[in-house]
Formats: structure tokens, C-alpha cells, sequence
């Protein structure tokens, strides 16, 4: 029998685990308690349908993991830090379910031409500065991926070095082991835990890398010359990378068990030896602690259907 698929993300001294139904964050607080937030995954019929057509869920399914996950770092971030007995102080977000939306996608794609303009735009001048010795079309496209691995593998690894943020990656290191060790089928324990690899097929960080090679792939058949031409294409082409870019990393995890086909998910692996840590066994617990909190909410809701 299949098992069912579980995703999730690091938030602030904390996991936050999903699956279909229910999404549930636990987080570390400062007298080492463990407190818990839950939140249910309603979708309309309209966003299903739009996540069964391919390339289109992709972009779908970015904007609404923005869109839970920003309530779940909301969460962890005004908590991890305050006394519990202090709680009445956190002031409670009362947006709608609007608001909310129209908020994250607002920031989405705000970050993302933020994002794109680091990352996309930024290569293409500097490629486009040494056209003089690199003039061909082909030539062009393949200068412009090696700068955007570098400035990427550059970011990650200075993000790495801010304490915080290292925190953060040790937190998505704990997600991954739990992931892996509850996919292999052992019990839930810090040492079994521990154990399993901080690496998972399915994570984000592997996806961000699948852009810059599907954007390599596609701009090859767009110009490069005129500048301006060069860059307008690699703005309006972002949602196609985007959904191009998630169908690979489906098809990396669904291939992952075959041997001649495993080796497809690899580089997006060692993009995650930058963006996870290894955690400690306080980190692992919390994770463990999230996990099994969904599985039991899960079921809770299973046996009320």
C-alpha cells in the first residue's frame, strides 16, 4: 500500500507538517515547553481542479503553501521567544480569509520579482557584459546559468552563516529526517530519527535549483539580443518555469526508488547540504512532536468523515 504523502517546512524554533487535510506547526518555547497550532487545508473546487492541470498546479500550489505558511511563521515567530505566562501580550491576527489571500499573493509575486531581479536579470547583464567574448546564442544561455549556480550556491551558503537562519536549516534538516524515517517505515524516535538523512527528494531547495536549469532549457529558445528583449522575456516566462520546474520535482520523487532514474533528483540534494543542518536531539523532538500531533489529528478527522 502507498503511504501517504506528508510535506512540510522549518519555522521559527519549530516543524510545521501537512498532508491533504490538516497542517500542524510545533515550536520550542523559551521555558522548553512545546506548544502546538493547527490549522485546516480548505480548498475550493476551482484551486482543485486548477492543481490537476500540469505546469498550472505548480504556480497553484506555490501560492497557496505561501499562503498556510505564512500563518504558521506567523505563529512560531511571535511565540518562540514570549513566556507562555506572558501569551496575552501576542497580539492575535484577525485578517479574513481575503485578506489573507490577497496578501500572500501580493507578496508572492512581490518576492518573486525581487527574487528575479537577483537572480534572473542580474545574470543576464552580467552575462551580457561579456558578449564580446561569449557572442553565440547557446554561449550566452549556458553563461548566464553558471552565474545564477554561483550567485545561488553564494546566497545559501551566507544565509548558513547568520546563526538564526542556521537554526532555521537545522529545524528543516529535523523535517526531513522525520519524513524519511516515518517513509522507512521505523518508529519515531530521536536515535531512529537521527539516523535517517536530513536529504529529501520532495524539498523546496531542490525545486529552486530545478528553475535555473528548466530557465536554462527554455531560454535557449528565446533571443538574448536585444538586452531588453532578453530580459522581458525572462520576467514573463517566470509562471512557465515555475510549473515546468515543480513537474520535475514530482517526477524526481516518483522516480527516486529506480536506480537508473534516482540520479535525476541528485542535484537538487546537494542544494539541500547548504539549506539543512544537522539538528541537535532537542530540534528532533519538536519535529517528532509536530508529526505525530498531525497523525493524530488526521486521524481524528478520518474517523468523523
Amino acid at each position: 500500500m502507498t503511504k501517504k504523502v506528508y510535506g512540510g517546512q522549518a519555522v521559527m524554533e519549530g516543524v510545521m507538517f501537512t498532508d491533504s487535510n490538516k497542517m500542524v506547526t510545533a515550536i520550542r518555547r523559551n521555558d522548553h515547553s512545546i506548544d502546538y497550532f493547527e490549522l485546516d487545508r480548505v480548498q475550493k473546487k476551482w484551486v482543485k481542479s486548477l492543481k490537476k492541470i500540469p505546469v498550472i498546479r505548480g504556480f497553484v500550489a506555490l501560492i497557496e503553501s505561501s499562503m498556510y505558511g505564512m500563518k504558521h511563521m506567523d505563529f512560531a515567530s511571535s511565540r518562540y521567544d514570549v513566556d507562555p505566562k506572558d501569551d496575552h501580550t501576542i497580539k492575535q491576527s484577525n485578517n479574513s480569509l481575503t485578506t489573507i489571500v490577497f496578501t500572500t499573493v501580493l507578496i508572492t509575486i512581490i518576492s518573486l520579482f525581487i527574487g528575479k531581479g537577483l537572480f534572473t536579470v542580474v545574470p543576464a547583464l552580467v552575462a551580457d557584459w561579456f558578449e564580446f567574448i561569449v557572442p553565440s546564442h547557446i554561449g550566452q544561455v549556458i553563461l548566464e546559468t553558471l552565474i545564477k549556480l554561483l550567485f545561488l550556491i553564494i546566497y545559501l551558503f551566507g544565509l548558513s552563516l547568520i546563526p538564526d537562519i542556521r537554526r532555521l536549516f537545522q529545524y528543516h534538516g529535523a523535517e526531513h529526517k522525520v519524513i524519511n524515517c516515518y517513509e522507512q517505515n521505523l518508529p519515531l524516535t530521536i536515535s531512529n530519527v537521527q539516523q535517517s538523512s536530513r536529504l529529501h527528494y520532495r524539498c523546496g531547495s531542490s525545486f529552486i535549483l530545478f528553475t535555473v536549469f528548466i530557465g536554462f532549457i527554455v531560454f535557449l529558445f528565446v533571443p538574448t539580443d536585444p538586452l531588453w528583449l532578453r530580459i522581458v522575456y525572462r520576467i514573463i516566462l517566470i509562471p512557465l518555469i515555475i510549473g515546468l520546474s515543480f513537474e520535475l520535482l514530482q517526477l524526481t520523487n516518483a522516480v527516486r526508488n529506480i536506480k537508473l532514474l534516482s540520479w535525476l533528483g541528485y542535484p537538487g540534494l546537494w542544494v539541500q547540504l547548504l539549506t539543512t543542518k544537522q539538528p541537535n536531539d532537542e530540534q528532533v523532538e519538536v519535529a517528532i512532536h509536530s508529526f505525530n500531533y498531525l497523525l493524530t489529528k488526521s486521524e481524528m478527522t478520518k474517523q468523523q468523515l
